[in-house]
């Protein structure tokens, strides 16, 4: 004779997901930083970035951020939060007084501006930024002068694959 619940831990959900809820995606290897060169989008001169997830429905994309140069590399303003983990490397932005380093975590609030580092004698730098909403590039004094967001971040992907021979489809598997 049983006593007690049975246990259902091991026993699938069993109900549909809701309705219109966008896929799930999994994306092996995300990390492998050195894995599929091509998969890189050249982005500027010694900067590129690998796309992870390009929510359009969401408004906000995950990707890979690689910087093989020092300098400066923009000033901008965000409309939404971000998330950043640093991955290799080391960054900073002019407006303030830490230095992000491999390992390290940063949260940027939304209406934040800020200029963007790569500190001398680094000879990469890999950070995985999830955006939300775009940014605003800006002058020392905040007037606009590019934007960037889900939307462009998708066409700078197909158009790599257009140049490249690869196959839209690899850009495609990342749209939600």
């Amino acid at each position: 004779m049983m006593t007690g619940t049975p246990d259902t831990r091991a026993i699938a959900y069993r109900h549909p997901q809701p309705t219109a809820m966008v896929p799930d995606l999994l994306t092996g290897g995300a990390l492998d930083l050195d894995a599929n060169p091509e998969s890189w989008v050249p982005q500027a001169e010694g900067v590129w970035f690998r796309p992870l997830l390009l929510s359009v429905s969401g408004g906000y994309y995950v990707n890979l951020l690689r910087v093989r140069k020092a300098g400066i590399l923009s000033r901008h303003r965000h409309s939404g939060p971000v998330h950043a983990f640093t991955l290799r490397g080391a960054w900073h932005y002019l407006e303030h007084d830490w230095i992000a380093r491999a390992g390290d975590y940063a949260f940027e609030p939304p209406g934040e501006t800020h200029t963007l580092v790569v500190p001398e004698g680094v000879e990469e730098m890999v950070t995985l930024f999830h955006v939300t909403g775009g940014y605003t590039y800006v002058d020392p004094d905040g007037v606009a002068c590019g934007y960037e967001d889900v939307f462009t971040k998708l066409d700078a992907a197909l158009a790599h694959c257009e140049r490249s021979g690869l196959p839209r489809a690899c850009i495609n598997a990342l749209i939600r």
